[in-house]
């Protein structure tokens, strides 16, 4: 081995190195994203989790009982309500994550040891119930009005937390629907940043320009055949949810499919602005993993959404992933149609126009 011709390739791999920029920001860039988002961003100590109150009873205990509640930072108030019904149709749309009900008879059930109050729980996220379930061991601080009821013995668990869409706590039940925007973020954007690169690898980006396509009939016939491979991921994911784990699709199957293509156009109009600034196929795939890592950290998959400090919640809600699953497990396991979650439908098809126009722009400047 000749050391001088070893010493020689190793000082040409660090010039190359210190040329590529995406390179460079990946050698930095990664650690630096992972410390901050495990130390800063991941929090499964859940806290303030949005809730809606319905008192029915309006007596100065029940008020003690909100306010103790409220003390504990579990929940935070984000809404009004006047029934259990209302919390009901708050908790399918995706607007509360816990509802607190309180009868009218609030205090003759306390004093005769019955359940005096109920705690309505999204179960589409376990660990939203576990976080719920606190509230239930909290011990009341209730002193009634006649001083007779104080020889009346209180329960011991005066609260009783109800789960709803999955009450036995299946985790194939959470992660299958979540699955579906894992793999089409995953796919849907690596293959479509490579496509445009790989053609300009090739040489084939100069006959292409030559023909009468434009600069958006050129992008978007490259990315529709990826948008119908997603599908075909969508169903299949589907298919063996169904089959394999029994998860349960409560809603409208157009629904989930709408919102499948709503997803898949993001993430290809994201993969086409990578492409546009990616120079070879390998900083394509670098500079997915840059999108791919927060989206699968922060948009509320692996880590619950509500545990996450207010920065880390802002930076979640740009990425389409965080809305797709909002939408995907509202139709899916609560039964919610996809115009009552519009908040997300407007987000992502924001998110679509926006990160289109910006693709077009640079590819047609990138061809001057």
């Amino acid at each position: 081995m000749n050391w001088r011709r070893l010493w020689a390739i190793v000082i040409k791999e660090l010039r190359q190195i210190r040329r590529d920029r995406v390179t460079l920001a990946m050698i930095a860039g990664i650690p630096i994203m992972q410390l901050a988002l495990f130390g800063y961003a991941i929090n499964l100590n859940l806290r303030h989790l949005p809730a809606a109150i319905a008192d029915e009873a309006l007596t100065s205990g029940s008020r003690q009982v909100v306010m103790d509640m409220l003390a504990t930072g579990v929940i935070e108030p984000v809404a009004d309500a006047r029934s259990p019904q209302e919390l009901m149709t708050m908790l399918r749309r995706g607007e509360i994550s816990v509802g607190v009900a309180i009868p009218q008879d609030f205090e003759r059930r306390l004093a005769s040891g019955e359940e005096a109050v109920q705690i309505l729980v999204d179960g589409s996220d376990t660990v939203v119930q576990s976080a719920a379930g606190q509230l239930a061991q909290m011990p009341l601080t209730y002193t009634p009005g006649d001083p007779r009821a104080s020889s009346v013995p209180l329960p011991t668990r005066p609260i009783s937390v109800v789960s709803f869409y999955n009450p036995q706590r299946v985790s194939a039940i959470n992660i299958v629907p979540g699955l579906i925007g894992i793999i089409l973020t995953m796919t849907m954007v690596m293959f479509t940043a490579v496509a445009i690169v790989r053609e300009r690898e090739r040489g084939n980006m100069e006959l292409l320009i030559a023909t009468p396509l434009s600069s958006a009939e050129l992008m978007i016939g490259k990315v529709l055949p990826y948008g119908i491979i997603g599908l075909v991921q969508t169903s299949l994911i589907l298919l063996l949810g169904m089959l394999l784990f029994s998860v349960p699709i409560r809603g409208s199957v157009f629904d989930v499919y709408w919102a499948a293509i709503l997803l898949i156009l993001a993430n290809l109009s994201m993969g086409l602005l990578i492409s546009t600034r990616a120079q070879s196929q390998f900083q394509a795939m670098q500079m997915t993993f840059f999108v791919f890592l927060p989206s699968v950290l922060l948009s509320g998959f692996m880590f619950p959404f509500d545990g996450m400090p207010r920065p880390a919640q802002w930076i979640a809600e740009i990425l389409p992933l965080t809305h797709f699953l909002r939408l995907i497990r509202g139709v899916m396991l609560r039964g919610a149609g996809l115009f009552e979650l519009w908040h997300e439908l407007l987000a992502l098809v924001g998110f679509i126009a926006l990160m289109m126009t910006l693709a077009i722009l640079r590819f047609r400047k990138s061809l001057d």
